[in-house]
């Protein structure tokens, strides 16, 4: 069996400016003159693993560690600067909160919205409307504009959409971190029924714990290098006793 995520040799590099520009004019100034100076940081370093059907990967390191750049190589959002990355199937990206969301639009109207993204019509969206708002618990705020919603309000209902369906592919940023214990322990349940399901789950937190509650196998990452890639408990394990 092909493996669903095959990373190669990923590396990502970005450029940092090295002086403060005060403006676009000023920028362009630079530009033309060649007076701009960039410092060369890499974000990943010759980072490589792959994951089967059904595998659920948790990757843990210190902010700045390459985490979520990583996540963004394998949705697709972001071509590292070196490697190459190998997906099956479909993708559903939970990375940035709110994102694809209108804030001057209700729920409902966002619930579509983001649908339409996604490829799907009207009917299918209407089929599974009420469930989406059933589990976002959101039931007294279906008109209200998610521009007066908590960032809870808006992780449950984003995560509620991206897991309608189950996906080839679920990538998740932290984000769940932001809902309370109750919320999290109904989308963990979730993310559990969609691995035993067949979906192939990459999950990214600061809790070890939650690692290990959800994963089967873990990443860590130190300064855009793999440290230890394996079992999560073992993994898990290594990195809270340095």
């Amino acid at each position: 069996m092909d493996p669903v995520i095959q990373v190669n040799d990923v590396s990502m590099m970005f450029n940092l400016s090295s002086e403060k520009i005060d403006s676009i004019k000023e920028y362009f100034i630079k530009a033309i003159r060649r007076e701009l100076h960039f410092q060369e940081f890499w974000a990943l370093k010759n980072v490589s693993f792959q994951l089967e059907k059904g595998d659920s990967l948790g990757i843990i390191g210190l902010n700045g560690s390459g985490k979520s750049t990583l996540l963004k190589i394998i949705s697709g959002i972001l071509k590292p600067t070196n490697g190459s990355v190998k997906t099956i199937g479909s993708i559903a990206p939970l990375i940035e909160l709110g994102a694809g969301f209108d804030a001057n639009l209700s729920a409902r109207e966002n619930i579509f919205l983001n649908g339409a993204i996604l490829g799907h019509g009207r009917e299918y969206m209407e089929e599974r409307f009420e469930e989406i708002i059933r589990f976002a618990e959101l039931e007294n705020f279906v008109d209200t504009a998610i521009k007066n919603f908590s960032s809870g309000m808006v992780a449950r209902l984003g995560f509620a959409i991206a897991t309608m369906n189950i996906p080839n592919i679920l990538i998740i940023d932290e984000i769940l971190a932001v809902g309370d214990y109750k919320f999290q322990e109904k989308s963990f349940q979730r993310m559990q029924d969609m691995i035993h399901s067949g979906a192939t789950v990459v999950f990214v937190s600061h809790s070890v714990e939650q690692v290990k509650q959800i994963c089967k196998k873990a990443l860590w990452l130190e300064h855009g290098v793999v440290k230890a890639f394996g079992d999560a408990e073992t993994v898990c394990s290594a990195y809270v006793n340095v």
